[in-house]
């Protein structure tokens, strides 16, 4: 199992409007494609307050590579993320990176 730790940036003025197309459209779109969502969170104090923190899981990087490219094809995806944005983009930079559990993690 592979973890992949995202932060998303906010636009000005767009992180509730970034959490709500998470909560209400991409958890579930991720889960059909075979992404699974570990945690999602918003800083409270230590960091900048406009950024959306995530992790989510694959099987593989084989895995990751199939299920990031199935989700940017997804029709229901494309409409949302342009409905979404259609005063303007959500997220200002998007950072990644890929986590692998030490041997004595609780998650393997």
């Amino acid at each position: 199992m592979i973890y992949e730790y995202r932060v998303y940036e906010a636009a000005p003025g767009k992180l509730e409007a970034l959490n709500a197309r998470f909560r209400n459209h991409t958890l579930g779109i991720f889960e059909r494609h075979g992404i699974e969502n570990i945690g999602y969170w918003t800083v409270a104090v230590g960091d900048y307050s406009d950024r959306l923190i995530y992790i989510i899981a694959f099987e593989d990087e084989a895995h990751r590579e199939r299920a990031w490219a199935d989700f940017r094809a997804d029709p229901e995806w494309n409409k949302v993320r342009a409905e979404s944005e259609a005063d303007g983009a959500l997220v200002a930079r998007v950072f990644n990176s890929l986590l692998s559990p030490t041997d004595y993690s609780p998650l393997k």
